[in-house]
């Protein structure tokens, strides 16, 4: 995991930044971006591929103070207005201290609010949306250095969103939240494919949040985290005509067939289990139990590359079985592979616009071998209605991702109505606009 700025999280990519720029205040960003002929945001560095690059300058915020709380909440709405730059983690716990939560996370809480927000970066749950789904307002420098908030609502609002970087430098969001909860997480292993395929939405609505890992080769599903929110029948399996469920997440999958972890699990076969969020059931504040993370530990195992592709819900069981007739190609590329659930949302760029099956691969860092597979890999699930995760690698053209989200013609034109001499422009934003 590199902390040089001039490349990616994952160390497989440099920039084209000709300079890095950290300015502290509106009157600093405003200048820079007003005056800069390329310029664009760069978050937490975790996508991987090119989306938030730029050959001019890259624009951080880690040092960024508008005047007002980096977290603040509006006590009778509960929507919490947090300054972007802001690592999930430190916006989890800044939420607790005034007795709110964000309502889902990501695998991990080191990724920027912004950065995640841009690209419809998500967790799991069959009601749970991606991160952009709670955004209720975005604050955004745009190329003049003016700024403009885009509030649910207004017209442009869905496509102000999920954004990619492409209208301006993104300073604050305006989430929606929930009252403090707790979670509990349990682990199971070797659940049979038998039982995930032949009731998918037993096993992904058996908690809050559900995740599985293979590696596509093996008999069983590996691994199986369940996420549990305390005092939330409605997703508990087995619930009684009155909602009281009968069984809890853990019960549910070893009647299904799996076993009881031996002991914390890391996702990753061979990686320390310590970096993990507390399992065994014990309950703890959201923000400590929905990322797979602890947010004082490297998440992942760092050198990796990553694809996700997400699924309608309705074609989930062909995009598995076709996953498993690949498995003997992508086997000895991954690190491990995750299928989760998303809710659907009314963004313009998020491939969310239905309930969703998302496929995520952790892979070995081959750069050329992990392409060669992912021409097989979209020759099967594209058909099916697939769509990948923007700041993921991929294959598919500029022109034929486009072509995958409806409103794409409208995002366009939005972006070049509010900048339109380019200015936030680089890399794959480039090519997808101009596709």
């Amino acid at each position: 995991m590199s902390n040089d700025v001039r490349v990616n999280w994952a160390g497989n990519l440099t920039y084209s930044a000709g300079a890095v720029a950290r300015p502290s205040t509106p009157q600093e960003l405003s200048e820079l971006v007003a005056g800069a002929d390329r310029v664009k945001a760069l978050g937490s560095r975790h996508s991987f591929c090119d989306v938030a690059d730029t050959t001019g300058t890259h624009v951080l915020l880690d040092a960024y103070d508008d005047g007002r709380p980096a977290v603040a909440v509006d006590p009778g709405s509960g929507v919490a207005s947090l300054r972007a730059g802001l690592l999930y983690g430190q916006a989890g716990a800044a939420l607790l201290d005034q007795g709110r939560a964000l309502r889902t996370m990501a695998s991990l809480p080191h990724i920027s609010l912004a950065g995640a927000v841009a690209t419809a970066t998500h967790g799991s749950g069959d009601t749970n949306g991606c991160l952009a789904r709670d955004v209720v307002g975005v604050e955004i420098v745009t190329a003049d250095g003016g700024t403009r908030t885009f509030r649910r609502g207004d017209a442009d609002f869905p496509g102000a969103v999920v954004a990619l970087g492409a209208l301006g430098v993104v300073t604050r969001v305006e989430m929606a939240t929930d009252p403090a909860f707790e979670v509990s997480q349990d682990v199971v292993v070797d659940l049979p494919w038998e039982a995930l395929l032949g009731d998918l939405d037993a096993v992904t609505g058996a908690a809050y949040s559900v995740s599985a890992f293979t590696l596509w080769g093996e008999d069983t599903v590996s691994q199986v985290w369940l996420k549990s929110r305390a005092g939330d029948a409605a997703h508990s399996y087995g619930a009684d005509a009155a909602g009281v469920s009968r069984w809890s997440a853990r019960e549910v999958l070893l009647d299904l067939g799996a076993r009881d972890a031996p002991g914390p699990m890391h996702p990753l076969a061979g990686e320390d289990p310590a970096a993990s969020t507390v399992q065994g059931g014990v309950a703890g504040p959201a923000h400590e139990r929905l990322p797979h993370f602890r947010a004082e530990h490297k998440p992942s195992t760092g050198a990796e590359l990553q694809s996700e592709y997400l699924v309608p819900r309705e074609r989930a069981a062909d995009a598995i079985e076709a996953m498993r007739g690949l498995g003997a190609a992508v086997r000895p590329l991954l690190f491990a592979s995750e299928i989760r659930t998303v809710a659907g949302d009314d963004l313009w760029l998020s491939p969310f616009d239905g309930d969703t099956l998302a496929l995520h691969f952790t892979w070995k860092p081959h750069a050329d071998a992990v392409r060669a597979v992912l021409h097989d890999l979209e020759d099967a699930l594209l058909p099916l209605g697939a769509r990948p995760h923007w700041g993921k690698i991929f294959v598919a053209s500029p022109r034929d991702v486009a072509a995958m989200f409806p409103r794409f013609a409208d995002f366009a034109a939005l972006a070049d109505r509010l900048d339109p001499h380019g200015k936030f422009r680089g890399g794959y934003v480039t090519e997808i606009l101009s596709a």
